[in-house]
This record gives structure tokens, C-alpha cells and sequence, in this order.
């Protein structure tokens, strides 16, 4: 097959036109957005508020024990892979992240009005794990969804900024999280914001879901699939096929995403929020400052994720996470001795540097990953590594610096943490060769279907 398809689009996967382009950006970068200021509003509402409203009765570990809850969505996640990945590969991507978003902004809504502990007792934590837990599933298959829609539509030399249109949507969404917070601080101070300052930012998202529902209905859906789907070529039990013979591929690109992960966890995970505002902590810095930082830094995170993109359609997804790897273990060993002077100034600093790392250890990873699995079973593929790989990573990272921290009574040893799972990110990529520019339509299934582990042969 050569030209056009019927459906209209190119076998390689790019679409007819540069509106339609735009469009899909644009979409991708709302939607993401939406469901991951969702997705973190929780757990900046755990670094400040949740240990003392719904576990208080737990004492001096309640803020160990808040910072696990944010790890439990993490063990839902691969649920969510699983689901969107089955029903994506069958049904489309679109379907899924349409479904996805609406599950994310029920599940923060409501959280929104719960009540606390002190009204309801042990029948408020309960509730609030498991509308968390919802979130973890809806996360687990929207980001699986949102890359492939951004890079399957790519022309082949721009997958890689393309695909760090979905990436921006977590930098953006901490940036918003952290920035409806640190309003809700000044206008709601004290007291105040304990009492339902902190609510505000849940109950917003009612209104983001609409607006990013709305962008996200009015994409096309992916031309990959729509080629698989006007053949019937699509699988009947994707997650099987992706286990039966790319299970070691799976565990590989899970161990690159968790070394990011792990360390980009100190900020959307809570740690540092609550690290630097607890009162009775070595810092007790005051939450609005300490969310600006936070809010700063996403703009860095934001724009060293989007530079990465487009460095690595020029010099391989490869080398830019060989050079990412390299620049996060910097900032890793830069971040607490700057945090720990108590300057919101070298805070900032500290946070800013750390996410130029995390950028070129995220930037490339949708395009990555896309080009890891074949056609038929990309979605599974794409979703479930990615959701083994934040359970690894980022899943109980604030909770293991907390206890760290508790255990040793410095940040050290927390630092050596996030340093190993750095290395271990590395030593990940060193496995994969770079596929960059694979054709990726279902022409192309028996070279997508060659293993790019090193030392290995077709799958």
C-alpha cells in the first residue's frame, strides 16, 4: 500500500493537514493538563492539609501515612493501563481519553466535598482513599492515550515535539495545582484555608473537565488506528500478545520512566511542599511562598520538557535521556543542600535546577515509547509500561523520603535514594536502541515487531 490511504491518511501515520495538526497539540495539551492538575491538587492537598483533617488521629504518623495514600492511586494504575489499553487497542484512543477525563473529574469533585474526619469519623479517609483510587485508575489510561494521539498523528521527523505536547500537560498541571493553591492560601489564610480554602481547587475542576471535554471531542481519531480499524486488523487480546512476547521490553521502558519518576515525585507527590512548610520541621517556611516556588519551577520543568522534545528529533531519543540522566543526578545532589538553607530564593533554585533533568528524562519519553510497540497492540504497550514504571518510581517516593527523613533525621540518605533510581533510569536506556523515525502504521509491523533490546532478535 503507497499514497493514501482510504481513510485519508498517509501509511506512516501523518494527517492531511497542518489545522488538523494544531488541533490535536492543542487538544493533547488541554486534556493532559486538566487531568493532571487533577491528579496533583491531591497530593499538594496532602504535603498541606490532608495528614491533619483525615488522619489526624494517627498522630506524628499521619503525614507518613497521608503521603501513602498518594502511592495507593499508583497500585491502581496498571488497572487503568489494562482497561484503556484493551479497549484503545479495540476501540480507539479517542474513546478512552474522553472517558478517562470524565472519571478523573467526578473523582476530584467529590473529594472536594468530603467530609472530614472530625465530621464522619474513620468513614472519611476510607472514602477519601477511594476516590483517589479512581483517580489512579484514570491516570493509569490517560497518559497512554494522550502520547499516541500526538505521536501517531506526527510527521515522522517531529514525533518527538509532538510528543512532548502531552508531557507539558504535567509540568502545566502542576504549575495550575500549585498556583490555585497558593491563591487559595492568601485568600483563605490560616485557619481559613483548613476550614475550606483547600476545597476550592477540587470543585474548580468541574469547570476544567468541561473545557478540556470539549477540545478533546472535536479530534480526529488516531490514523494509525483508523488504518487498523478499516482493515480489522486490530487485536483480539492485545495485553496478552504485548505479555506473550514483549514482556521484557515492558519491564525495561517501566525502569526508564521510574528513574524520572522517582525523583520528579518530591514536587507533584507533596514532599517538598510539606518538607519546607511543616511547623514543627527543620524549615516551617510559610505555604505560599513554598507553592510559588513549586509553581516556578513547573514553568522550568515546562520548558526544559518542551526543548527536549525538539532536541531529540535532531539527536535521537537515546543520547538526549543519556544527557537527561546525566543533568538530573545533578540536580538531585544540588536540590536539598539548597532546600535546606531555609531561602525561599535557593529553594526556588534548588527546584528550578532539578527539573531541567527531569525535562530531558520526560521530553522524549511519548515518542520513546510510541516507538517501542507495534501498531496493534501499541496502546497496551505504551500504557502498561508507563504504569508499572510510576509504581516503581513515583508511587511511594514522598512517603519513602518521609520515613527516611523520620529515620535518620537528615535528607541524605534521601538524596542517595533519588540518585539510584536516576542510575537505574540510566542503565535502563543504555539497554534500548534508538528507533527514532520507525514507521509506525500497520504496514511496518514485522520491523516494529524486531526487539530493540540490545541482544535480542524478533519478538
Amino acid at each position: 500500500m503507497s499514497g493514501q490511504s482510504q481513510t485519508g491518511f498517509t501509511p506512516t501515520g501523518t494527517i492531511a493537514t497542518a489545522a488538523d495538526r494544531r488541533r490535536v497539540v492543542f487538544a493533547t495539551v488541554v486534556g493532559t493538563t486538566v487531568e493532571w492538575y487533577d491528579f496533583f491538587i491531591y497530593a499538594t492537598a496532602v504535603g498541606l492539609v490532608f495528614g491533619q483533617l483525615f488522619f489526624a488521629p494517627l498522630g506524628a504518623d499521619s503525614a507518613i501515612i497521608a503521603f501513602a495514600t498518594v502511592g495507593v492511586s499508583f497500585l491502581f494504575r496498571p488497572l487503568g493501563a489494562f482497561l484503556a489499553g484493551h479497549f484503545g487497542d479495540k476501540f480507539g484512543r479517542k474513546t478512552v481519553l474522553m472517558w478517562t477525563l470524565i472519571l478523573m473529574g467526578l473523582a476530584t469533585a467529590l473529594i472536594g466535598v468530603l467530609p472530614t474526619y472530625e465530621t464522619i469519623g474513620v468513614t472519611a479517609p476510607i472514602l477519601l482513599v477511594l476516590l483517589r483510587i479512581l483517580q489512579g485508575i484514570s491516570a493509569g489510561g490517560e497518559w497512554g492515550g494522550a502520547v499516541l494521539m500526538a505521536v501517531e498523528h506526527a510527521p515522522r521527523t517531529r514525533r518527538g515535539i509532538f510528543g512532548a505536547s502531552p508531557q507539558i500537560g504535567v509540568p502545566l498541571g502542576l504549575l495550575l495545582a500549585s498556583g490555585v493553591m497558593a491563591l487559595m492560601t492568601a485568600l483563605a489564610p490560616g485557619d481559613q484555608f483548613l476550614a475550606w480554602g483547600w476545597r476550592v481547587p477540587f470543585l474548580l475542576s468541574v469547570v476544567l473537565i468541561l473545557v478540556g471535554y470539549y477540545v478533546r471531542r472535536k479530534v480526529e481519531e488516531s490514523p494509525v488506528f483508523a488504518e487498523l480499524a478499516e482493515r480489522k486488523e486490530r487485536a483480539k487480546m492485545p495485553i496478552l500478545q504485548l505479555f506473550r512476547k514483549h514482556l521484557l521490553l515492558v519491564i525495561i521502558a517501566a525502569f526508564v520512566f521510574a528513574g524520572n519518576n522517582a525523583v520528579g515525585y518530591m514536587t507533584t507527590g507533596g514532599y517538598i511542599q510539606n518538607y519546607t512548610t511543616d511547623p514543627e520541621g527543620p524549615i516551617g517556611l510559610e505555604r505560599g511562598p513554598v507553592l510559588w516556588a513549586v509553581a516556578g519551577s513547573a514553568v522550568t520543568w515546562l520548558l526544559t520538557t518542551l526543548l527536549a522534545g525538539w532536541v531529540c528529533d535532531r539527536i535521537g531519543r537515546r543520547t538526549t535521556y543519556l544527557i537527561g540522566w546525566v543533568l538530573q543526578l545533578g540536580g538531585v545532589f544540588a536540590l536539598f543542600p539548597l532546600v535546606n538553607t531555609g531561602e525561599i530564593g535557593l529553594v526556588f533554585a534548588g527546584l528550578a535546577i532539578l527539573t531541567i533533568g527531569l525535562g530531558f528524562t520526560y521530553g522524549p519519553q511519548a515518542a520513546l515509547y510510541t516507538e517501542l510497540f507495534p501498531a496493534s497492540i501499541r496502546f497496551s504497550g505504551v500504557s502498561i509500561s508507563y504504569a508499572i514504571g510510576a509504581i516503581a518510581g513515583g508511587a511511594f517516593a514522598p512517603t519513602i523520603a518521609a520515613a527516611i527523613v523520620k529515620a535518620t533525621g537528615s535528607t541524605g540518605a534521601v538524596t542517595w535514594y533519588l540518585a539510584g533510581m536516576t542510575v537505574l533510569g540510566l542503565i535502563a536506556t543504555l539497554l534500548l536502541r534508538d528507533r527514532s523515525g520507525i514507521p509506525l502504521g500497520p504496514d511496518h509491523e514485522d520491523e516494529q515487531s524486531v526487539s530493540p533490546i540490545y541482544g535480542l532478535a524478533k519478538a
